[in-house]
């Protein structure tokens, strides 16, 4: 399978630019005077990124483009930035345990049970597709999920100053990417029976990109989490949760493969055919719920 290079990973260069200050203050509004309140600030807020995010806006076009199979017009980039900011607003009440405001379905629940049922642990491999947080949703359901999030240390770092404006009591159980400890660390919780969670659609500036199909063009994929994924010889489970409007999200599981099973030899093959189904999985979640997908610059390039 043919690489490129590191194209598509200015995201990680990128600034911050809401402070912790504006996030506690719209946390503040959000748990005083209601989601719904919190609402109608988002069409202001929504407006203001178009028009001075230029980047993200012909991001959002030529995403949609693709996934809508015509050219986006101004309400449907309008209408990508909404989703991601209802979103990202509502994470403000999954993660302060709210999850009755909501109306969460789960659809192959079973998948992530089963396996775990059996002591061995496992990888959850999500994207920049939908709120992860939802997981939080299943977490209540079986108080024994345990949900390591496995993430580069930069992007810990401000996520972590994020939750801590949202809820100060929130402790995130993260393992940092990036650093001597960190293979260690995964393997340690897998052999405890945790599921380890892992946004597989991204990657370290400098590293590798495996170009493969994706919405009618070839896209950048980091090997890293497949590779992670065989060395550990785990199952994985694909897990989305993806905004359908409203007070509803919809939590999908599907597993995508179980290298303990593979045959002796061939990893690369094998691997290589996790990464095209895990893509053609995006893919799919990509046209059944167009506007949750939240990879605000070039995934092309």
């Amino acid at each position: 399978m043919a690489e490129r290079g590191e194209g598509g990973q200015e995201w990680l260069s990128r600034g911050e630019r809401g402070s912790m200050a504006a996030i506690r203050a719209f946390v503040w509004i959000a748990l005083r005077l209601g989601r719904g309140v919190a609402r109608l600030l988002l069409y202001p807020i929504c407006l203001y990124f178009m028009i001075f995010s230029g980047g993200a806006r012909g991001a959002s076009r030529d995403y949609l483009g693709r996934v809508l199979a015509r050219p986006a017009r101004a309400a449907d980039v309008f209408r990508h930035f909404h989703c991601f900011a209802s979103c990202v607003l509502d994470r403000v009440f999954l993660l302060n345990d709210q999850l009755e405001r909501f109306d969460l379905r789960i659809e192959g629940e079973g998948a992530v049970l089963e396996v775990l049922a059996s002591g061995a642990g496992c990888f959850l491999f999500g994207a920049h597709l939908g709120s992860f947080e939802v997981l939080r949703a299943v977490g209540r359901r079986h108080p024994g999920l345990r949900v390591g999030l496995a993430m580069y240390e930069e992007n810990a770092r401000m996520i972590g100053a994020a939750l801590r404006a949202i809820n100060p009591a929130l402790a995130l159980d993260v393992i940092a990417l990036g650093n001597q400890g960190s293979m260690l660390e995964i393997e340690a919780r897998l052999e405890a029976g945790d599921a380890v969670g892992v946004l597989a659609d991204r990657g370290l500036v400098g590293e590798r990109l495996v170009p493969l199909p994706f919405l009618g063009a070839p896209a950048g994929f980091p090997p890293g989490p497949f590779r992670m994924m065989a060395i550990m010889r785990r199952p994985v489970v694909l897990m989305l949760g993806l905004y359908r409007g409203g007070r509803r999200y919809d939590i999908f599981f599907e597993r995508l493969a179980d290298p303990a099973l593979w045959p002796q030899g061939g990893r690369d093959k094998e691997v290589e055919a996790v990464m095209q189904r895990y893509a053609e999985r995006l893919e799919h979640y990509c046209r059944l719920a167009p506007y949750n997908w939240f990879n605000f610059y070039d995934f092309w390039k």
